[in-house]
């Protein structure tokens, strides 16, 4: 089987996640962990619900799973995301030693007029400056549905709310 093929089902997860996020009231973000071939956590973005602006669905995903399972099993887990990691959720995910990063979307999506968010730096860019053993990243997979996800939620946002960083 493709390695492609292996990761699409866990990626069209992380945007069931996301969907749920932007049902809840929170941006269209979501991550799981996977172990052995089993998702072991799942996480969305709570940052509006949480009032919270660090509460990204992989910085929820990795605070929790450090403390439940511990660095072994982190450092044996593949860490999947709807959208490319921002810095932030890539320091997150490199400290708690997570080997392996799966993403939807790209982060530069997000640049896109409609969405204008200023702030972007590709995760595979973050992690050549990473000592010692940065985590692989494959992506994007899925591109296009995990794009739509943000295509149709932040022009509506954005027109009820204004501006509002990611």
């Amino acid at each position: 089987m493709p390695e492609n093929t292996i990761h699409e089902a866990f990626i069209r997860r992380t945007i069931l996640l996301a969907g749920e996020a932007a049902a809840a009231g929170n941006h269209p973000f979501g991550a799981l962990l996977v172990t052995d071939g089993d998702i072991i956590l799942e996480a969305h973005n709570t940052v509006i619900t949480g009032k919270d602006a660090t509460r990204h669905a992989e910085l929820n995903l990795v605070s929790t799973a450090y403390q439940k399972f511990g660095r072994g099993t982190l450092s044996r887990s593949t860490l999947y995301t709807s959208l490319e990691p921002c810095p932030m959720c890539a320091g997150a995910i490199y400290w708690a030693g997570i080997p392996i990063v799966v993403y939807g979307a790209p982060g530069e999506l997000l640049t896109r007029p409609e969405i204008a968010s200023p702030f972007h730096i590709p995760v595979r860019e973050i992690y050549a400056y990473a000592s010692g053993f940065p985590p692989q990243v494959i992506g994007p997979i899925l591109e296009k549905e995990a794009s739509q996800i943000h295509l149709d939620f932040w022009p509506a946002f954005l027109a009820k709310f204004g501006r509002h960083d990611i």
